[in-house]
């Protein structure tokens, strides 16, 4: 395993009440004493050293005895999602999979891998367990948390633990507490009160394609999966989150407005770590061809998240496949989640971690003048050719198809067919894929210049 390197990490276990429990680490050859409490669990906090190890931990009580061998003191990522953080590193038909599976000798890279179980109260425990990254386990794991991990452990020179936990298909409201949803999501409430007949029937526990699991449950059903593979985990010292998750979400882009800064805000107050980093990933282009309204409404969710403290986000809109709600290029969201991570929990300099985000408007006359932050060294397009997939409309909100072009550190927005204009939208079709980006090759969030209801 991999515990988070220089913190106070707690280390944790059952037993009888009252009985003493001893922990000895080999780092400092230190032995910690605790006692287990009344309701049968004992805690105690141990000091972790440097990057480095292999390490033991000895745990000894009156009647059992536990050693823990081949421990590294690293930095520890949580990394979490829907599908396309499951994805797994079986292939693509990416040449590159191949060849990036045989490299994938890392001893000091540690993966776990969380179960899939619903549950309808929070668990203490999972049963998982840790493997070192080598060609044949890294098959079975995320592919945007490898190629994460493996950024960091190259960059950084330090070992990596990884921690997947994620299941496709999984709604946003699946990986908050009941707690919270209760208080703040009122939408919830009548589906979550129905648990309590489930519980008395079965337990409340369902593994996944469990065949007593009750139709009405799955992995979309609020708060199943943060009992289950998020609240097991809550005493493990981690340095922070990556997040890949939206999909199953983008009928509501309203409520992901606060549904999903609700996952991030739970998390940090239940792992008792403080503003620790949440970089997420926003979705990809894709026809969504059932969705009435625009998806660039929840990707524009997501982008707001970003007034969350110490939040980054990485865009995908050069990376998408209008055809695939599983986009085969994982490679490339990894290395900017990891490019965020190195910039800004890391503290690596001269690094341009985000590509261009909208920042505001003038409207100039028959034009309309577009001011954007995270410029790198400049704005640029993909292809060399012309900016694509910008609209603009004057005040009865009709879109036209606009000319887009860069002035400087601005883009000036124009159509003959809008005299007097007011608002411009970027990328802003289900599967658009436009080619706006800085000159590091970062692309640009969709967006739009208007607040206007959505429909």
């Amino acid at each position: 395993m991999v515990v988070q390197r220089e913190t106070d990490a707690p280390i944790w276990g059952w037993g009888e009440p009252g009985e003493q429990v001893s922990i000895w680490t080999s780092w400092n050859r230190q032995t910690t004493r605790t006692k287990v409490g009344e309701d049968g669990s004992w805690k105690a906090m141990m000091a972790t050293p440097k990057a480095g190890g292999p390490y033991k931990i000895e745990i000894k009580s009156e009647g059992d005895e536990v050693e823990i061998k081949n421990v590294l003191s690293g930095e520890v990522w949580i990394c979490s999602g829907q599908s396309n953080m499951q994805w797994r590193m079986r292939g693509f038909g990416l040449k590159y999979f191949e060849e990036d599976v045989k490299k994938a000798k890392y001893p000091e890279i540690r993966l776990c891998l969380v179960p899939q179980v619903l549950g309808l109260e929070p668990q203490k425990d999972v049963k998982t367990s840790w493997t070192v990254c080598s060609p044949q386990s890294v098959l079975g794991f995320s592919a945007v948390a490898y190629f994460f991990g493996a950024d960091l452990h190259r960059e950084l020179d330090v070992p990596i633990g990884l921690i997947s936990t994620n299941w496709g298909g999984s709604s946003a409201e699946a990986w908050v507490s009941e707690e919270l949803l209760q208080k703040e999501f009122g939408e919830f409430k009548s589906e979550l009160s129905d648990y309590k007949s489930h519980l008395r029937e079965s337990g409340g526990l369902y593994e996944n394609r469990a065949k007593d699991k009750p139709k009405s449950l799955n992995q979309t059903s609020p708060a199943v999966l943060y009992n289950t593979m998020i609240e097991p985990l809550l005493l493990f010292a981690m340095r922070g989150v990556v997040w890949y998750q939206g999909e199953t979400n983008v009928k509501n882009p309203e409520q992901y407005r606060t549904l999903f800064p609700a996952v991030i805000q739970d998390w940090r107050s239940r792992w008792g770590q403080g503003d620790f980093p949440f970089y997420y990933v926003q979705i990809a282009p894709f026809v969504y061809k059932q969705e009435k309204i625009p998806v660039a409404f929840l990707r524009e969710a997501q982008l707001m998240a970003l007034s969350e403290p110490n939040t980054g986000m990485v865009v995908t809109m050069d990376i998408g496949d209008a055809t695939n709600i599983h986009p085969k290029e994982k490679k490339p969201v990894g290395e900017r989640l990891a490019l965020l991570a190195l910039a800004r929990t890391y503290g690596k300099e001269d690094l341009v971690d985000s590509g261009p985000l909208y920042e505001s408007q003038e409207i100039e006359g028959k034009n309309i003048r577009l001011h954007f932050t995270s410029l790198g060294t400049g704005l640029a397009s993909r292809d060399e050719e012309a900016l694509t997939h910008f609209t603009i409309a004057g005040r009865n909100k009709k879109f036209y198809p606009a000319e887009a072009v860069i002035d400087g550190d601005t883009i000036v927005v124009r159509s003959k067919k809008v005299p007097r204009p007011a608002a411009v939208r970027f990328g802003w079709g289900n599967a658009d894929k436009p080619n706006l980006m800085n000159k590091e090759s970062l692309p640009a969030s969709s967006f739009r210049t208007d607040d206007w209801k959505i429909e």
